[in-house]
């Protein structure tokens, strides 16, 4: 455990309840309840308005701006890329979610227009679609990261993190069994968490609201990730003990509670978190 690492982290947990940033998601509308959900628990506000009539509109008066590829269609797309561009336009920062990148062909084309018209200050994905983007050989499953592309070990994450950094001049997190976060020039390691997240639908997407809310009190993109990464880590842990043996419902919720309860000292006390 970096002591450094957890006291700038519980910082910024203070800042987001302090000052508690507008979020504009235009997001997975599977997730879209509990990344709202988990948003207000960090002490952030989310607001969900993807119709491009207002979606630069909303942009324009938040902090930051979450875009979720999950559940993808033509419509959003234009309010995405309305939405991304006003968000560069104003210095707001802008958070990708590349859901399935590599399952489809709209998937694709949509990843490789957003990437290629907007700067993003962080990209969050699993392995799968990381590897994709960086223009690996990915096997998805699809919205899940396949066991093939997890086989090549914790050192080829953290070049892929690093180069797809280097390249897009943004914060790069892949998430696993290990969350790696690279801003190019340095990696970052997180080791909490627990396998039931992955037996709930979400936590990825709602990964990526806490980078979000984190994103919306810092320019430090970087640790913004670490932040959120590793408040649904430890969560993760603390919500199994409360409440895994009751099943995947009684999970799900007990989630959400303890990151509305995350504070610094819980995250110095459980945070396994080290610079690579």
């Amino acid at each position: 455990m970096d002591n450094n690492l957890t006291s700038s982290i519980g910082n910024l947990v203070n800042s987001v309840r302090q000052t508690k940033p507008l979020v504009h998601h235009l997001t997975n509308y599977v997730t879209v309840n509990d990344c709202a959900n988990v948003t207000l628990a960090i002490g952030a506000s989310p607001i969900m308005a993807d119709d491009i009539e207002e979606a630069a509109d909303i942009t324009a008066i938040s902090s930051a701006l979450v875009l979720n590829i999950g559940t993808l269609n033509s419509r959003t797309v234009e309010s995405m890329l309305a939405a991304g561009k006003k968000a560069n336009e104003m210095g707001i920062p802008v958070v990708l979610d590349p859901v399935g990148a590599g399952a489809s062909k709209l998937r694709n084309q949509t990843v490789g227009m957003l990437l290629e018209q907007l700067q993003f200050s962080v990209i969050r994905g699993n392995m799968s679609e990381i590897r994709y983007i960086a223009g690996l050989g990915a096997t998805t499953k699809g919205v899940d990261a396949s066991e093939a592309d997890l086989e090549n070990g914790l050192q080829s994450g953290i070049d892929i993190a690093s180069g797809l950094a280097k390249q897009y001049n943004c914060a790069v997190a892949i998430t696993g069994a290990t969350d790696i976060v690279s801003d190019g020039k340095s990696v970052i390691c997180i080791e909490n968490g627990h396998p039931m997240l992955g037996s709930i639908t979400g936590t990825g997407c709602m990964s990526t609201s806490l980078i979000g809310s984190f994103c919306g009190v810092t320019t430090d993109y970087r640790m913004a990730a670490v932040a959120g990464l590793l408040c649904m880590g430890i969560a993760g842990e603390i919500a199994y003990e409360t409440a895994g043996q009751k099943g995947n419902g009684s999970y799900r919720v007990a989630l959400i509670d303890e990151i509305s309860k995350m504070n610094s000292q819980t995250m110095r006390e459980m945070a396994k978190v080290y610079e690579a």
